[in-house]
């Protein structure tokens, strides 16, 4: 039996169901960017509706400290009604669906203030927990409300859930996980989780120059945590140092900028005035073909700034790998997930995770406050 109730356990039938969803997309110019996040989410509601349920939904956009119209929910309730031909309510609950206001223009959501809870949960009889993006956040829309209404996981989280966890068990072998983006900082907790439980550990992005220079490196002016050297070192020292793979060469650029002049150079010994902006040629394909001989693939962060063609080429080398996976492949983090739909390889992939810093403490082992709320109800 499951440490929570699912959708499926509940009687939703002439209910108000209230649903905290991941609606946190990226806005353009007034637009929305990507709505891979109102795609995911509309299933669940097309579920309770289709079982008669009235249905309610809340989520943060942005981090506003109180109302800013630039981060309205408003376009997401239309971009909803787009794709689906529903007629999407906003912000007044006339409808069979209902999108609320930006639960951040309220005082007290942060801080899972009670009387906010108590506000959001008025007029609903029961709760569904479907932001995976958000359960590692304890607000009042993701852990207030559940103190109050029955609740539930839905069927994304749910699946989100199911989905990671396959790597924190008997996981199949090879077991490799990937891992770029910025900073070791943001990384750190699920290194020192799954360093012995992997069989690699591919260090690409940002990051992986903390590494080098740990290792005894020069990185020019590539970006490198200071303070994350000491730890750095002990992990590259300790019993599973022989898991961790660093880049052998990487893509260096002259400034900052899509307009860059480029050049391949060895991974320690990047010049002065020059920073590492991707991986390189002969890394791109040890990581590719590391991935693709594996069994279990997690792939959490770029491997450059791929949104720059002359930076894309480690990234876009590792998502295609990703498609060849024999077993159970995994990827989590908005700038990897934007990356592989931008290279329309998001298909390829057995799941593509929809929370970034959830996914992540999930597999750090670290309790979800917005799913260990859900405990109380079953």
């Amino acid at each position: 039996m499951n440490r929570y109730l699912t959708v499926g356990d509940l009687d939703v039938s002439g209910r108000d169901v209230l649903v905290r969803s991941d609606l946190n997309v990226p806005m353009e110019a007034g637009g929305i960017g990507d709505d891979f996040r109102i795609v995911a989410a509309i299933p669940t509601y097309e579920l309770l509706l289709e079982r008669d349920a009235r249905v309610r939904v809340c989520s943060h956009l942005g981090r506003p400290e109180g109302p800013d119209p630039s981060l309205s929910l408003e376009p997401v309730a239309r971009r909803i009604a787009d794709i689906t031909g529903w007629e999407v309510g906003f912000d007044h609950a006339d409808g069979r669906l209902t999108v609320m206001e930006n639960t951040r223009f309220l005082d007290g959501e942060t801080s899972n203030d009670p009387v906010t809870a108590r506000r959001l949960a008025e007029g609903a009889d029961l709760f569904v927990q479907d932001a995976f993006g958000s359960v590692h956040r304890a607000h009042a829309s993701t852990v207030g409300v559940a103190e109050i209404l029955p609740s539930a996981a839905g069927p994304l989280v749910d699946g989100e859930i199911e989905a990671l966890s396959r790597f924190l068990g008997a996981v199949e072998r090879p077991f490799t996980m990937v891992l770029g983006g910025a900073k070791v900082s943001d990384k750190l907790g699920v290194i020192e989780n799954l360093l012995p439980k992997v069989d690699h550990m591919l260090v690409g992005g940002g990051m992986c120059f903390s590494f080098l220079v740990a290792a005894g490196g020069e990185v020019g002016d590539s970006m490198v945590e200071e303070d994350m050297l000491g730890v750095v070192s002990d992990l590259m020292e300790g019993e599973h140092s022989g898991k961790l793979t660093l880049p052998t060469d990487v893509v260096a650029g002259d400034s900052f900028g899509p307009g860059a002049e480029s050049r391949v150079v060895p991974a320690g010994w990047i010049p002065e005035g020059w920073m590492g902006l991707d991986i390189g040629p002969e890394t791109s394909s040890r990581f590719a073909e590391r991935v693709a001989s594996s069994t279990s693939v997690f792939w959490n962060g770029p491997m450059g700034v791929f949104e720059w063609e002359q930076f894309r080429g480690g990234t876009e080398a590792v998502a295609r790998a990703m498609g060849e996976v024999s077993g159970f492949s995994a990827v989590g983090g908005g700038d990897s997930v934007a990356a592989l739909r931008e290279l329309e390889l998001a298909d390829t992939v057995s799941h593509v995770s929809t929370g970034g810093g959830a996914g992540l403490e999930l597999l750090e082992g670290r309790v979800l406050p917005g799913i260990a709320v859900l405990e109380r109800w079953v």
